[in-house]
């Protein structure tokens, strides 16, 4: 009799086992266990076809020598720049200018009210006036006692007496046109200049307020003689020296410049242990007063270190991988990278020295 299996009669772990059989099967093919004598090397994979592609360019990888550069950042600033503030007491009247405007050395800035410096000037010449007549009058009495006592007709005591009367009325002038003339230069400083031709900065008080002296009013630069201040570790100003170049780099206006080292602090703040460096700028069209940049320098030891283009690097997302030149095979070398040295880029793993790389294969991708 014969006898006839239905799936109704396989265990039921059969077909679950079969699938599992199956696919462990496809993965050790895959991994080279069976179905051939030779394995994959970890992190490399074997691109297709085995000559290289049209274009390609090799190189081999070795060490350079890498400067460890650090960015500082830091704000531009006028060489020339100054806060306009008055030497007394007053209130403001006028101000003539607003930020951004353009003035030349003796425009006038400001106004204050002087009204009480008139006052006094005015006091102080009147003063003045009346020391002189005295002085006048002392005078003239001198030389009539001089004359009288030279005739003998006047006595010791009356001559000293008027000599000493006119000298003392002669200084009371003096000192009263001293006190008029520094009454005329303070009823002055209530008008205040521009020091130089320069640029409004800031407009820091409006007409009405009480002007303080010390307190600014205007702030006010020149614009085309600008630097760089920046603040850097003291372990790195030990290798700064004047007039050394430096490259300074400017984000918002997408520029890098070369530029010298104009200016050092010659002490280090204790509590940041940084150290100020001004830096002298070229002209740069769009640099303005106030701005940011970064200060790159070299602060450590130049190191060796695995060197390879720009160009060679290949990216996958956020994975980076280079084209290894193996007799005439090419694989695939996953690499982690670090800075950047223009068109050369510093491999911190993935490469040895002395392995053939295809120079370009990022640009082939």
């Amino acid at each position: 009799m014969t006898e006839h299996f239905s799936e109704s009669n396989m265990p039921k772990w059969f077909i679950p086992a079969a699938a599992i059989t199956a696919l462990l099967l496809v993965i050790l093919f895959a991994l080279g266990i069976l179905g051939g004598d030779k394995k994959t090397e970890p992190g490399n994979t074997t691109a297709n076809g085995f000559g290289l592609p049209s274009g390609a360019k090799t190189q081999i990888i070795g060490k350079q020598t890498a400067d460890n550069g650090l960015s500082w950042q830091g704000v531009v600033r006028s060489r020339l720049a100054a806060k306009i503030a008055p030497k007394l007491n007053a209130r403001i009247l006028e101000i003539t200018v607003h930020p951004g405007d353009k003035v030349k050395k003796g425009d006038v800035i400001a106004r204050m009210d002087d009204r009480d410096l008139r006052a006094a000037y005015q006091a102080a010449s009147a003063a003045h006036n009346a020391a002189q007549a005295q002085a006048a009058q002392a005078s003239a009495d001198e030389k009539r006692t001089v004359e009288l006592y030279e005739k003998q007709a006047a006595t010791r005591q009356s001559y000293d007496a008027g000599i000493a009367q006119a000298k003392a009325a002669r200084a009371m002038a003096g000192q009263a046109a001293g006190a008029a003339q520094q009454a005329k230069v303070m009823l002055g400083e209530n008008v205040l200049y521009a020091p130089f031709d320069g640029v409004i900065g800031e407009r820091l008080q409006e007409p009405g307020d009480m002007g303080l002296p010390n307190q600014p009013i205007v702030s006010l630069y020149k614009p085309d003689d600008l630097r760089l201040e920046a603040s850097i570790a003291s372990h790195c100003a030990a290798s700064v020296k004047l007039g050394m170049p430096v490259k300074v780099r400017f984000d918002a206006l997408q520029q890098a410049v070369s530029a010298t080292i104009d200016e050092m602090s010659p002490e280090i703040d204790p509590q940041t242990r940084t150290q100020d460096i001004k830096v002298k700028l070229p002209k740069i069209e769009g640099l303005q007063h106030g701005q940011f940049g970064w200060l790159e320098l070299g602060c450590e030891t130049a190191q060796p270190a695995l060197m390879i283009p720009t160009a060679a690097v290949i990216r996958y997302g956020q994975l980076e991988a280079v084209k290894i030149v193996e007799g005439q095979r090419l694989t695939t070398r996953h690499i982690r990278t670090g800075k950047t040295y223009g068109e050369q880029v510093e491999v911190l793993s993935g490469l040895h020295e002395g392995e053939t790389l295809l120079s370009n294969g990022g640009l082939l991708q």
